[in-house]
């Protein structure tokens, strides 16, 4: 029978082999845990920290004291009441008694044109007026007498002296010069309408100024032929003159229909002219025309003058600043590049700086000037805006600052 000795060391447990096998457990372990910090170091140094933007500081400034400038605007002065006068006939300038720059009045004689066919034309009328008249008398002396003698023949055919026959023809000379006198007269109304006519023409070779105003431009000379219609193939004048009624000036502005909504009828605007750019000269809103201009998206606007002034001149330009009187003393604001604000919904709005990310900011955009507006709620001076957000730019998101 065998020793069991072997049996026996078989089932002895080897503590050296449960070391080694624990060992390479804790190794896999701290490898694994080091590979995970690893990776985790790398994404929080390469992670993605958002769009790249351009950002600016809104600049405070005073809005104003009882009157704020809601929206400021371009235009130019234009005469209301502006004329080229012309004739009414197509003639040769004989005389034209206007320079530039001359005052005129209303009926004042500015330029004759050749009147010899007219002239000729109205003494042939005159004539024949005349003779029309001279006709008539004859007639009414001949009916004058053809009536007696018809009276006559009716006492005698009374007493059976004449015979029917004589009153007969006595009643019917009488009755033809009646009729003769009748179509005469109408003769002599027709000679005196000629008359009238060519007195007319007479007339309309006399050119007079429609209304006071002053010359702007001279555009006939004696020789010239003159037409109220082009012909000639250019070489006919259409006009004489241009006068202006310089107590009709006003400034018509082209307003960006996005912004009409600050305009209003009587609203004060202080109206700055180009050629005089230290003299503000106050104006009101005459009226908006009910109508846009769908080519480029304007609304006009009339502005007149609360006190004209020689300086004033037609088609000079001018910068006008429409103001809200119901402004607040001491309101503030705050300017901002134009690109920076960005149309969403119908409503203005900015992207601010709030820590690392984006904040959208509902505003109120007030005037323009230049390539900035100024912004009437919504941003307080000091506070970092995004100029040129980019178009996928969301409130809350991640953004890189990068500072102008």
């Amino acid at each position: 029978m065998s020793s069991p000795k072997h049996t026996l060391d078989d089932l002895r447990i080897e503590r050296r082999v449960q070391t080694e096998s624990h060992s390479k457990m804790w190794l896999v372990v701290a490898a694994s845990a080091i590979l995970v910090f690893l990776v985790a170091g790398i994404w929080w140094v390469a992670r993605p920290g958002g769009s790249v933007v351009q950002t600016v500081a809104a600049r405070e400034i005073a809005s104003g004291r009882g009157e704020r400038t809601v929206l400021n605007a371009s235009g130019y002065v234009t005469a209301r009441r502006a004329a080229t006068v012309s004739a009414k006939i197509t003639g040769k300038v004989v005389e034209v008694l206007v320079e530039e720059g001359m005052k005129v009045k209303q009926g004042q004689v500015l330029a004759q044109l050749d009147d010899t066919n007219v002239k000729t034309s109205l003494r042939v009328a005159e004539a024949q007026l005349d003779t029309a008249n001279k006709a008539l008398e004859e007639t009414r002396a001949l009916l004058k007498q053809a009536e007696l003698a018809w009276k006559r023949t009716i006492d005698l055919a009374k007493e059976n002296i004449a015979p029917q026959a004589d009153l007969d023809r006595a009643e019917s000379d009488a009755k033809s010069l009646q009729a003769r006198l009748e179509r005469q007269q109408v003769e002599v109304t027709v000679a005196q309408r000629q008359v009238e006519m060519w007195q007319q023409q007479m007339e309309d070779t006399i050119i007079r100024a429609p209304f006071d105003g002053i010359v702007t431009s001279k555009d006939a000379q004696p020789g010239e032929m003159v037409s109220p219609v082009s012909a000639g193939g250019g070489f006919t004048r259409t006009g004489i003159c241009t006068i202006v009624d310089m107590s009709s000036l006003e400034i018509e502005i082209d307003v960006n229909e996005s912004y009409i909504n600050r305009v209003e009828p009587g609203q004060p605007v202080k109206a700055t002219l180009d050629a005089y750019p230290d003299w503000n000269t106050p104006c009101k809103v005459i009226a908006i025309i009910p109508t846009a201009d769908r080519q480029k998206s304007t609304v006009k606007v009339r502005v007149g003058f609360d006190k004209l002034d020689p300086r004033i001149l037609p088609e000079m330009a001018v910068k006008v600043a429409f103001h809200d009187t119901g402004a607040t003393t001491g309101d503030r604001a705050v300017i901002v590049p134009r690109n920076s604000v960005r149309s969403e919904d119908g409503h203005d709005v900015v992207f601010v700086i709030q820590g690392s990310r984006a904040e959208r900011r509902a505003v109120s955009v007030g005037s323009a000037q230049n390539d900035d507006v100024v912004l009437l709620g919504g941003v307080s001076g000091g506070e970092r805006v995004i100029v040129n957000p980019p178009p996928g730019l969301a409130d809350g998101v991640v953004v890189k600052e990068r500072k102008l």
